[in-house]
């Protein structure tokens, strides 16, 4: 049996309370995504009032569930990692369009379709992992954390053009929120300063409630209890044409979470054998996304979030990450909860998010600094995927007249510099084969 000292840090068991407040944080730093995913559904299909809040319960579900997968695993199922499942930001987008072309039942199935097609691509893909490198792999954490910027930046500012577009009250608020969680990790050691990001949030939420930006009276409001609906959108339509848009993603699906679990495992100080673990955190992908297309709601994925919270904390143990789980789950459950994490003040869930993400650059950066930048190919590996990852990022809607599954691609910046950084450093890698292979003939 492994005794405590040699025990790794990602499998230590944590005192219960220190499981509960870093899960907490792991929580707070993540629910905005299924909040913001299902209003966003809302919007674009004028969903009634009682739905939304179903599909919410049922999104913060399939998250719980595809959290403890990836946590504490099942068998060749989940990376056993501090791992956190969210709605992706662009299959939210993908099954919005499916739902609003061809109805929710499509939507759904295209779902359910594109979680069975991981299973199918998995072998072919895990042959592929030998061109995720460390410099691959550090330019896409960069571009995701870039990504992740621009995309919360926006939520703490507002969009150009409304009449509230960046107001000093939610930038005011963001400040707070980012400069408060400096400070703690600065002041505190130990478990208050692990809890740097929580307590920022907390101190902006206050700020928020003090200043009337943090509507409570609605909280007790409406049903105390609910449970996710099996099907609710009746039964599923299977249309492989229509699943298209969301089976192409998945394999920028699988590249993201190569990347993440690669940065969890530097992140946490463990080696990843890329050929078993990588694997294992996409079948918990799958099976999260599946348990979700069946209750409704889009694909659920690996978290770039919580790889923040885990580099900004410090705070290594699965078993944090797996309480996280059990949160989500009992948030989904109890709606008051639900409707709490709803009423954090758009601006403070940004700056925590914002400081969060700028760690996930900081992560790439730090894998980048151990790649010999000297090297001509590196050189023009990271030039090449940063012009063709930033410029999506940069100017949205670039490719918004090329086919369809071009757009998927090309204009995610991350799958589009990530695939530029794979071809040129292959190309310079085959060069230098064939080079050493001449001077030994020689």
């Amino acid at each position: 049996m492994t005794s405590d000292s040699t025990r790794h840090p990602v499998d230590t068991r944590l005192p219960a309370w220190q499981l509960a407040l870093f899960g907490l944080q792991h929580v707070l730093s993540m629910a905005a995504s299924p909040i913001t995913a299902v209003f966003l559904l809302a919007r674009l299909l004028e969903l009634p009032p009682a739905l939304t809040v179903q599909l919410i319960g049922a999104t913060f579900f399939a998250c719980g569930i595809g959290t403890l997968l990836q946590s504490l695993g099942a068998g060749p199922v989940g990376a056993r990692l501090p791992f956190v499942m969210v709605p992706g930001g662009a299959p939210v987008m993908l099954f919005a369009g499916i739902a609003t072309q061809s109805g929710l039942p499509t939507a759904a199935g295209a779902v359910i379709i594109t979680s069975l097609f991981y299973w199918l691509a998995l072998p072919v893909f895990a042959r592929c992992l030998r061109f995720f490198p460390r410099i691959v792999v550090g330019i896409m954490l960069l571009l995701v954390s870039v990504n992740l910027i621009k995309l919360y930046a926006g939520i703490v500012v507002g969009q150009p053009g409304t009449p509230g577009f960046a107001r000093p009250q939610a930038l005011g608020l963001a400040f707070v929120t980012v400069a408060a969680t400096i400070l703690i990790a600065r002041l505190f050691r130990g478990t208050p300063g692990r809890l740097a990001v929580l307590l920022g949030l907390v101190t902006g939420a206050v700020l928020g409630c003090f200043m009337g930006a943090m509507p409570l009276a609605g909280i007790w409001q409406g049903p105390v209890f609910t449970h996710p609906v099996w099907l609710p959108f009746g039964m599923p339509r299977f249309d492989l044409v229509a699943a298209l848009p969301l089976l192409v993603f998945c394999a920028v699906s699988m590249a993201e979470a190569t990347a993440q679990t690669v940065a969890v495992g530097e992140t946490c100080g463990k080696p990843i054998e890329a050929r078993r673990d990588v694997p294992r955190t996409i079948r918990a992908d799958a099976l999260a996304s599946l348990i979700g297309g069946c209750l409704g709601t889009s694909l659920i994925v690996t978290s770039a979030e919580n790889i923040g919270v885990v580099q900004t904390t410090g705070v290594r143990s699965r078993y944090v990450t797996a309480t996280a789980g059990a949160l989500l789950i009992v948030i989904a459950l109890f709606v008051p909860l639900a409707r709490l994490a709803n009423a954090i003040p758009a601006p403070v869930v940004g700056g925590t998010a914002l400081i969060v993400f700028a760690m996930i650059g900081v992560m790439g950066l730090r894998l980048l600094a151990q790649v010999d930048l000297d090297a001509r190919g590196n050189q023009y590996t990271l030039a090449a995927a940063l012009v063709v990852g930033l410029v999506p990022i940069l100017v949205p809607n670039l490719y918004r007249a090329f086919p369809l599954p071009l757009q998927i691609v090309l204009g995610n910046g991350m799958a589009a510099g990530t695939l530029t950084a794979i071809a040129v450093n292959a190309a310079f890698a085959a060069r230098r084969v064939a080079a050493a292979e001449r001077a030994s003939t020689a």
